[in-house]
């Protein structure tokens, strides 16, 4: 596994954590500190992916694009939760690897708030989003799923019901209740169900209809530019 990719799952499971955490014991707009230190601490295995080499700039505007228009399948679609972000992101996960997956779904949470509105709840968005863009980047760069529409799909699905969605509903639980309530919180992921329910449709649809040609034009420009080679060249 490169070293960027275990500089990703620190990132994930340590680093991100105990910003949350810190995130909460200071008052005020503190989320934006924690949202930009969360964009920082993600630039790491970024940059670290690019294997000693300086990033181009056509690389970076590549994911300033995808997050644009994760962004606008966010905020472009008037359906109440029924929105294409997740399956944006998890397409830059699958094309070009779970550091960018993951740092695409920091951005596009964080700026698509500008239009829904800042929170204490933006960097767990932040998180929950990445996420999603990190597994599927493992899963599917790393050839340990094949780039099948129909398997694309049913993964879009299940990755926001179980991993996703219940993410993001972790944060109503710490910042909403008050101490540990295991009723509470099986309370709140219930509920939450429904609204994952329909995100996942949502993905599975965009990922079913879209994902394999928006991969062959990234593929194309990955060809044409040498960008973000692994070790394997992939």
């Amino acid at each position: 596994m490169k070293k960027s990719h275990w500089a990703t799952l620190l990132v994930f499971f340590v680093l991100i954590p105990l910003t949350l955490y810190l995130g909460t014991r200071l008052s005020g707009r503190s989320y934006y500190i924690t949202g930009t230190l969360i964009i920082l601490e993600l630039m790491v295995p970024f940059f670290m992916a690019f294997e000693g080499r300086k990033p181009q700039a056509r690389e970076l505007v590549v994911v300033a694009v995808l997050s644009a228009i994760a962004i606008a399948g966010r905020v472009a679609i008037p359906i109440p939760h029924f929105k294409a972000a997740f399956a944006i992101i998890m397409l830059a996960g699958i094309a070009f690897g779970p550091e960018t997956g993951f740092i695409v779904g920091a951005i596009t949470a964080f700026a698509s708030n500008f239009f829904y509105g800042q929170g204490a709840f933006t960097p767990w968005q932040m998180m929950g989003y990445g996420a999603g863009g990190m597994l599927a980047g493992f899963l599917f760069r790393r050839g340990w799923l094949p780039r099948n529409r129909w398997v694309m799909a049913a993964f879009g699905f299940a990755a926001v019901i179980v991993w996703v969605g219940p993410l993001l509903d972790c944060s109503h639980i710490f910042l909403t209740l008050g101490s540990t309530d295991w009723v509470g919180a099986l309370g709140y992921l219930i509920s939450g169900f429904w609204v994952n329910l329909v995100q996942g449709v949502c993905t599975m649809l965009v990922m079913l209809l879209f994902g394999i040609p928006l991969l062959e034009k990234l593929d194309r420009i990955k060809m044409k530019y040498g960008m973000m080679e692994d070790e394997n060249g992939l």
